[in-house]
């Protein structure tokens, strides 16, 4: 059996992940130099996306998709491994070979993690909380709302002062979630909220509840603190 080498895996994860955004009518564009923090650049609206992309892994019995998160490059003392800040990826994508699928996962999830795993079924010991399912980040999905909160952001900003949501600095996008899938996936909505994002809780399709970013800490605050 012909085994694929790591090149080779991301190689064509990146290749599978462009034309994926090119179907969908996303510009894609590459860096010049390679073997930078990020793979590859996607234009939403006025927006320049950077996007590394990730071969994820699919276990034996097909439930989960593993995927490294780390970046490694070779220097004069070996290889040097290193794990995503903020300020070098807006994006991960996934290319899941097993699957031949691609998924698209949000800064929150990856900055200062070594690995994330998504899963394509329930788990076996029936823990629903704190579980990442690829069903969530499937890429067509993802890149839809990308586009929603990009348009959804600049008209807020057309028709509203910047100073409507508290310490934000700007208009929030709203997400809406149903009760169920918010309890379910609580870390998830945190980190969304944490990164700026306004999530709604609906219950039986009406408002119930809002998570919000928390507005910055002053700094005299950090001093006493």
């Amino acid at each position: 059996m012909f085994v694929l080498s790591t090149n080779a895996k991301g190689a064509i994860a990146e290749t599978k992940i462009a034309a994926a955004a090119t179907e969908l009518g996303i510009p894609v564009l590459r860096p010049i130099v390679e073997h930078g923090r990020y793979d590859l650049a996607f234009e939403i609206g006025e927006r320049i996306l950077r996007v590394q992309c990730k071969w994820g892994a699919l276990d034996d019995q097909r439930r989960v998709i593993r995927v490294t998160l780390r970046g490694s490059r070779c220097t004069s003392t070996g290889y040097v491994r290193t794990l995503y800040a903020e300020d070098e990826i807006d994006l991960v994508a996934v290319y899941c070979g097993g699957l031949d699928r691609c998924y698209l996962l949000p800064q929150a999830l990856a900055v200062g993690r070594k690995q994330i795993s998504l899963r394509t079924a329930p788990a076996r010991n029936g823990q629903r909380a704190c579980l990442n399912f690829a069903s969530q980040f499937e890429f067509s999905g993802a890149v839809a709302q990308l586009e929603e909160h990009h348009a959804g952001s600049v008209g807020a900003r057309g028709s509203s002062p910047l100073s409507s949501i508290p310490g934000s600095g700007g208009v929030a996008p709203v997400v809406a979630t149903g009760c169920h899938d918010f309890r379910n996936h609580f870390g998830y909505y945190l980190e969304r909220a944490a990164a700026g994002e306004v999530i709604e809780v609906t219950r039986r399709g009406r408002p119930y509840a809002r998570l919000v970013p928390a507005p910055p800490v002053q700094p005299e605050l950090e001093e006493a603190a």
